[in-house]
């Protein structure tokens, strides 16, 4: 189960991404609203995931799981450059993710 609410609160980590840049540096309501409420609630899974996965497993995976989001959406939403060289790094990222996963902790 914690595993779950990692990956939620990693999926709410881009929502604050993706709306803390639609907010233009806090100047707009409603998406400064958005990233307030899906920071706090993703931190909050996250503290909740902690509890029975070991920190540096949750925060490894947690960030991860909102580069790559962020990464994504900039691509796919805003249009954001996607060059080999940054395609290979999130692929390490990628796999970065999969193999704390796997190591077995928590």
């Amino acid at each position: 189960m914690a595993w779950i609410i990692l990956g939620v609160a990693g999926a709410l980590e881009v929502v604050w991404a993706f709306t803390m840049k639609l907010s233009e540096g806090f100047t707009r309501p409603t998406p400064s609203l958005v990233t307030l409420i899906a920071m706090i609630a993703s931190f909050a899974l996250l503290a909740i995931a902690m509890r029975s996965l070991p920190l540096g497993t949750a925060y490894t995976v947690w960030t991860g799981i909102g580069a790559l989001g962020a990464f994504v959406v900039g691509i796919v939403v805003l249009g954001e450059a996607a060059s080999p060289m940054r395609i290979a790094a999130a692929g390490l990222i990628l796999a970065g993710i999969v193999l704390m996963r796997l190591s077995g902790e928590g």
